[in-house]
């Protein structure tokens, strides 16, 4: 394994240069650090763990998360992630500060300007894709600030990387399941949360571009928004299949599931085939009563916890993280394997 004093070496610097260089301590000529870190770069270099704690008690870090609050009991997983690992973090003198916001892009920038005024070295957020939203990364980007996206994603700003699901890829499979769970001419409505969340957007897209390549008999006849809310999706599902009558599937994108499956119930309809994401317990119930044929779900500990590893990692060692994506894990849950 590589050492400090080797990089020193071939670097043609002191120690001292190549730990202010690592560590982000003092000012070093920006050609000399981007040397150093190539070299540690090329190396492999892994700062040993008692230096991570050394470096890590010395910054006193703050690191942010700013997650959805939509009332989707799904979060509620990712927070309990996100609190297993601000628990881990709390023994190397890191502190995290959390705030929850809803589908606004106003009220996410104000959050994200709140937490920058305590003093956040980095920050985990959950973006509304939205160009405000993307000034904001950028500004924090600028400032020295990472951010790491996760859940969802934000087009063409400077975060960091993200930790979720490919959600292009969760739609094909929920367009997979469709074709295996229905027969003959399939009506679909979509219920979804928001347009301006990328995650429901690319759970669609993939959907409807393998049903266009692959499944000619299923048919996407109308998109509904919900907000993640459960009596929004109530009403607004009830009237879908009101005006709808020959729709025979829905595939719900997002939260409001509940919401969405009592309007089912309370029309009588046995007839339709539902696909749905996630595993929280109203979800399991309706699978359990075979009103629900799947749901797929994507690791929601894990997108509470990685980010924040990713970041503290970034921040005390100066190591980006190894790749962009960090896809979790696509995993079909019927009633006989919840």
């Amino acid at each position: 394994m590589a050492t400090i004093k080797e990089i020193a070496e071939l670097a043609g610097v002191s120690r001292g240069t190549v730990d202010r260089v690592l560590n982000h301590r003092g000012s070093v000529n920006p050609a000399t650090a981007a040397l150093i870190r190539d070299i540690a770069q090329k190396l492999d270099y892994k700062p040993n763990r008692a230096g991570i704690a050394l470096a890590a008690q010395r910054k006193n870090l703050k690191l942010g998360v700013l997650l959805f609050d939509t009332g989707n009991l799904f979060f509620e997983d990712v927070w309990e992630g996100v609190r297993e690992k601000a628990e881990e973090l709390a023994g190397y003198n890191c502190t995290v500060l959390s705030r929850r916001t809803g589908f606004s892009a106003s009220a996410q920038a104000e959050a994200i300007q709140e937490l920058e005024d305590c003093g956040i070295a980095g920050l985990v957020l959950t973006p509304f894709n939205d160009p405000l939203i993307v000034s904001c990364i950028d500004r924090l980007a600028r400032n020295g600030i990472p951010v790491i996206t996760t859940n969802t994603d934000i087009l063409h700003s400077r975060r960091l990387a993200f930790v979720g699901s490919d959600f292009y890829r969760c739609g094909q499979t929920a367009a997979g399941l469709m074709r295996l769970m229905t027969q003959g001419e399939v009506r679909v409505g979509i219920v979804t949360g928001s347009s301006r969340v990328l995650c429901h957007t690319d759970r669609i897209k993939g959907f409807c571009d393998s049903i266009a390549s692959r499944y000619p008999q299923i048919h996407v006849c109308e998109t509904i928004e919900n907000s993640d809310d459960e009596f929004e999706s109530y009403d607004k599902t009830m009237d879908l299949l009101t005006r709808r009558p020959e729709l025979n599937a829905l595939y719900f994108t997002a939260g409001g599931v509940y919401g969405g499956c009592r309007a089912v119930r309370s029309l009588g309809r046995q007839d339709i085939r539902i696909i749905s994401y996630d595993k929280i317990p109203t979800t399991q119930e309706l699978l359990e009563q075979d009103i629900i044929s799947a749901t797929i779900c994507q690791q929601p500990k894990r997108q509470g916890s990685k980010p924040l590893q990713l970041l503290f990692d970034y921040l005390v060692t100066g190591q980006k993280p190894e790749r962009e994506y960090y896809y979790t894990a696509v995993d079909i849950r019927i009633r006989e394997n919840l």
